[in-house]
């Protein structure tokens, strides 16, 4: 449990330091215009070098649905911050699903071990689909290996909710609602086959 414990924090601390990384260098940009560098400059190159792959893709995205594209620096920052916390929450699902097999087994209940088990296949096809996602924005090529395999295992998934629910613009939202169907099974788990067994190891 110890160790765990320390991947655990280790992870965590890795989320939280990527959502200020990004958080600064869009903040740097936002400095940098308003403080009319010379484009052709150091600094500038720089900085557009490190925010243009984090700051194009939610450009088009706003673009797509109508919005002025000046806002994308000020939703890229949200956005950190919302994916920040949606992968804190899988790895916190993850962590507590190890460690509630890790403390049940011992107790022989079958039940909550399969129900652990369960819960975290769910959590892991979840974390699957939200690299997925951070993978599409990237612009990592389905020649990818890495990629390929993501196609495959969340398409099954994921193409019958694209065809049911139509994209917003170019922005495809089957993901989303992928995320919800996956919550409420976890939901229903939690209330079946873990009654009793509801301890938070990681939160």
């Amino acid at each position: 449990m110890l160790v765990l414990g320390r991947i655990y924090w280790f992870v965590s601390s890795a989320v939280i330091a990527v959502i200020v990384v990004v958080i600064v260098l869009v903040l740097l940009r936002l400095i940098a215009n308003y403080a009319d560098l010379n484009p052709f400059g150091w600094a500038a190159i720089t900085i557009r070098r490190l925010t243009d792959p984090i700051i194009s893709p939610v450009r088009r995205a706003l673009v797509g649905f109508g919005v002025d594209p000046k806002y994308s620096p000020l939703v890229t920052i949200l956005l950190a911050i919302l994916l920040g916390w949606f992968s804190l929450q899988l790895v916190s699902s993850v962590a507590n699903t190890i460690a509630g097999i890790i403390v049940s087994l011992p107790a022989h209940a079958v039940v909550a071990v399969i129900g652990y088990i369960l819960y975290g296949l769910i959590s892991f096809y979840s974390l699957l689909i939200f690299i997925r996602i951070i993978f599409s924005w990237g612009m990592v090529s389905y020649s990818n290996r890495v990629m390929r395999w993501l196609v495959n295992a969340t398409e099954p998934m994921l193409a019958p909710l694209r065809h049911m629910v139509p994209p917003l613009g170019s922005f495809d939202i089957s993901p989303i609602v992928a995320f919800i169907i996956l919550w409420l099974f976890q939901a229903a788990i939690r209330g079946t086959l873990l009654r009793g067994w509801q301890t938070v190891f990681f939160a």
